[in-house]
């Protein structure tokens, strides 16, 4: 890991940190009187570039990838257009979509499971989220299921009887352990389970409160970073069958590896992975979604230099690996490159 990449997702932390106040679990949403005000700030004028005056962006815990790309995201557009952009802390995937179905935020990052059941309205969401177009696909999302040396777990088989962190409730990466639980034949019923966001994770294992815990991020993730500074840490392979099962179930997950040096580990890791998204709301209009598209695309060297997860989003897979309807904003831009 070079120096400048972890000293960019330190700077990226302290940002967020300061941005967002208290700076609390994976878990909390700001739905305090700046998220009522953004509503209200809102007028048929718009601003210089663009129709709307905000652009609020649903990412996820302070301290993951989601809300280090988004937030250097954000400053852009503010600067770009002269618009409120900021991000929302949240529970990440499945609470962005109910949020952009309820018209509460205009953008989101979610990962690609999570935005393919919220359009059929499966598993965790009861109904269909309509109000929703993808914009890009972005970045893959590597699990990681992290453990201590000395906890006996070499394989997620190990995880029987274990207590375990899956994620935050109906968040993206419970609906992600889920699947893989379920490629090895297992349940929540043959662990206990604890419902963590990553910061809430480590630090449970840091106390010696949990045995393991799943993560779905970009690399490297910064909780797992600095988790590694107290404990001696363990990264989880998954590989084989149970791989293969998921990527023939759904077309969004893959067969990739965790590299060498990523954290502690010495050789790389066989793991799954899953597509970022990018998602709008439907009734953005189509000039405003091809300007936010071209300004994500012409600075994308910005968005690498503050989290080095965004260095795999590219034009070339934009479009490729959608899971949902491209709004036609951004296919315009796509169209004209």
């Amino acid at each position: 890991m070079e120096f400048k990449k972890y000293l960019a997702v330190v700077l990226g932390c302290g940002l967020i940190l300061s941005a967002c106040g208290d700076g609390g679990s994976e878990g909390e949403t700001e739905t305090t009187e700046e998220g009522e005000a953004s509503e209200g700030e809102s007028s048929e004028e718009g601003s210089a570039g663009l129709e709307t005056n905000i652009v609020t962006i649903a990412t996820g815990g302070s301290s993951g990838p989601y809300n280090i790309i988004a937030t250097t995201l954000a400053e852009g557009y503010s600067s770009e257009f002269d618009v409120n952009s900021r991000t929302q802390t949240t529970g990440a995937s499945a609470e962005n979509l109910n949020l952009l179905g309820e018209e509460k935020v205009e953008m989101a990052f979610v990962m690609s499971d999570a935005l393919t059941q919220a359009v059929n309205g499966e598993e965790t969401f009861s109904e269909p989220i309509e109000n929703v177009q993808q914009v890009a696909a972005l970045y893959p999302n590597f699990v990681q299921v992290i453990t201590t040396e000395g906890a006996g777990i070499e394989s997620i088989d190990d995880l029987a009887g274990k207590r375990v962190a899956v994620g935050d409730q109906n968040s993206g990466v419970e609906i992600a352990t889920r699947s893989i639980l379920d490629a090895h034949g297992m349940t929540y019923d043959d662990m206990e389970v604890d419902y963590l966001g990553y910061a809430e994770a480590a630090e449970a294992m840091r106390g010696g409160q949990i045995d393991a815990a799943f993560l779905t991020s970009g690399l490297p993730n910064a909780s797992v970073m600095e988790l590694e500074n107290s404990v001696d840490l363990k990264i989880v392979p998954i590989e084989g069958d149970a791989v293969d099962t998921l990527s023939e179930d759904a077309e969004y997950f893959e067969a990739l590896e965790i590299p060498a040096d990523t954290y502690g580990n010495e050789e790389a890791v066989p793991t799954a992975a899953i597509m970022n998204a990018l998602v709008v709301r439907e009734d953005m209009s189509e000039d405003d979604v091809y300007e936010l598209t071209k300004y994500l695309f012409e600075n994308l060297d910005s968005l690498a230099n503050s989290h080095q997860a965004a260095e795999d989003i590219s034009l070339e897979t934009a479009q490729e690996r959608a899971v949902i309807d491209i709004h036609p904003g951004a296919q315009r831009y796509y169209d004209e490159q």
